[in-house]
């Protein structure tokens, strides 16, 4: 015998149409059977079917597009870092300022400007700070004439330092009022003269005047006192004091 050709596949949609046709004539020969029944049977039963034809309505519906519940799949976000958006509600909501500055690591600091340059010093030599000395002070000189005679005098400077610490080395100039004037029997310096004016620098006993003392210098002058003292007198270029008005 030939082969019988196969049944159509029956779909889901067509098993539930098939239900609710049996389900209906099956009610619907219970009541014929019945002879009509009462009205409350009656009733009750047409309540069913309604209910259960209006929910067999929607799932043959969506069944038959089952597109409706296929899920919406939306397009990947471009690649790049984007703002993750906060859930409604939270901490993270509140405005935040944007990031201007670089991290702490990568901050510089201000550098201190250097300091000055230090005063320049001798190699070898301590500075006045180190050693706590001071500078020694200004020499001062007095001259006096301490002898007459008819045609010639004797005169001697006094050198005095004033000051706490020795002084080393000195320059006394002496003026005299004309040039054909001589000075002779010089002590404690050796002079020289230009024209009228003498000058003396210490020898070996006079170099160094140590602090708070003196030393001196003697000469003789070749002329008579009443007009041969001398018209001026400075020490390292300091007036000396006791000269004749």
């Amino acid at each position: 015998m030939p082969a019988s050709p196969p049944q159509p596949r029956r779909t889901l949609v067509i098993v539930v149409l098939d239900q609710i046709v049996a389900v209906v004539g099956s009610v619907r020969r219970a009541l014929t059977g019945r002879g009509g029944g009462s009205r409350l049977t009656r009733d009750a039963v047409i309540a069913s079917l309604a209910v259960l034809v209006a929910t067999a309505v929607p799932v043959v519906l969506v069944l038959r597009t089952p597109e409706r519940l296929t899920p919406v799949v939306l397009d990947p976000p471009p690649d790049g870092d984007l703002p993750t958006i906060p859930e409604f509600g939270t901490r993270s909501m509140e405005a935040r300022p944007a990031a201007s500055s670089p991290p702490a690591a990568a901050r510089t600091t201000t550098e201190a400007p250097p300091a000055g340059p230090a005063a320049p010093t001798t190699a070898g030599e301590p500075s006045p700070a180190a050693t706590g000395s001071t500078s020694p002070a200004a020499l001062r000189a007095a001259f006096a004439v301490e002898e007459r005679a008819l045609l010639s005098y004797g005169a001697g400077v006094t050198i005095s330092n004033a000051g706490p610490t020795a002084a080393t080395g000195w320059t006394l100039v002496v003026t005299l009022p004309r040039e054909s004037l001589e000075v002779t029997s010089v002590t404690g310096a050796r002079a020289t003269r230009a024209g009228a004016t003498w000058t003396f620098v210490p020898d070996g006993s006079t170099g160094e005047v140590p602090g708070a003392g003196s030393v001196r210098v003697t000469f003789r002058v070749s002329g008579a006192p009443i007009n041969s003292t001398p018209t001026a007198c400075t020490i390292d270029g300091a007036a000396c004091s006791g000269l004749p008005a």
